[in-house]
């Protein structure tokens, strides 16, 4: 098992060319939010723009589309129920995160399908909560898309039959081949399995114990993917960056949200392209 450290995210993170623009930058869309946890979409879609992708489109709840405007005008919003319009939007998009706080219910589970069979063999679907809970129990069309799955130690139990006394190394890689997927299985110390190899990562402390921290790190992988040239790169350094940055804070405060992680990404994104390019490890 490799250990996801600061030396090696430091020659992950890219620095912008000068000569860039939005679309440089990736086009992610957030797929989420029902009328009682439009904040987890939103927590996710701020984590997104704030990580670097050039432009970002929520889809979720009508109810929740003034609350959206008020905290994030830099995004993009369509309403979740108009299934021709996700449609129609999906098929402009880099990468969808789809399941904070999508529900569980009928139209859940409608737009859950229309993003599997729509998303194309050019695209990443990120499936994170609820649609993790979907993916297991309702029946889906095959998605032509790559997949990353992004689910809790309990999720995992829920997606592979694997009691947590037998969530080992071995029998996780065995489920991973099955899912033809990576995965990255949040918990103390995250483990990354992507293709063959497994990452652990090295940050992360209780204080991050919190609501809304999985949508967030969900986020972060999609804005990252969106704009790196290495998705699995993108994937380890989101990892590593979501609890460095909540180690930085727990220095100073017992309880570390979301939203401060979420306020501190570009500032420790640029802290670390100080020595991008000097180090190469994969």
């Amino acid at each position: 098992m490799e250990k996801i450290t600061k030396e090696k995210v430091e020659a992950f993170i890219p620095k912008r060319k000068r000569d860039s623009y939005k679309g440089t930058y990736g086009r992610v869309l957030f797929v989420g939010g029902n009328q009682n946890m439009g904040g987890a979409i939103m927590l996710s879609a701020s984590a997104g723009l704030h990580s670097g992708a050039g432009l970002v489109t929520v889809a979720t709840h009508s109810s929740n589309q003034a609350a959206l405007h008020t905290r994030l005008p830099e995004a993009m919003f369509l309403p979740m129920e108009d299934l021709n319009q996700l449609e129609e939007k999906i098929d402009s998009m880099d990468v969808i995160v789809v399941g904070p706080g999508l529900g569980r219910d009928t139209l859940a589970l409608n737009v859950l399908q229309t993003v599997y069979q729509t998303a194309g063999k050019d695209q990443l679907v990120l499936v994170d909560g609820d649609a993790i809970y979907l993916h297991v129990n309702e029946k889906l069309p095959e998605t032509e898309a790559s997949l990353i799955f992004t689910p809790h130690l309990g999720e995992w139990r829920t997606m592979t039959g694997l009691p947590l006394d037998e969530q080992y190394l071995e029998t996780n890689q065995e489920k991973v081949k099955e899912l033809n997927a990576v995965v990255v299985l949040k918990k103390s110390r995250t483990e990354v399995y992507y293709e063959e190899e497994v990452w652990q990562n090295t940050t992360g402390n209780p204080a991050m114990a919190t609501g809304g921290m999985g949508d967030t790190l969900a986020g972060m992988i999609g804005g990252f993917v969106a704009q790196f040239d290495d998705n699995k790169k993108a994937v380890l350094s989101a990892v590593y960056l979501h609890s460095y940055i909540g180690d930085e804070l727990a220095k100073t405060q017992y309880v570390t949200l979301p939203s401060h992680i979420i306020e501190k990404i570009p500032f420790t994104m640029k802290e670390f392209t100080k020595t991008a390019g000097k180090l190469s490890f994969i």
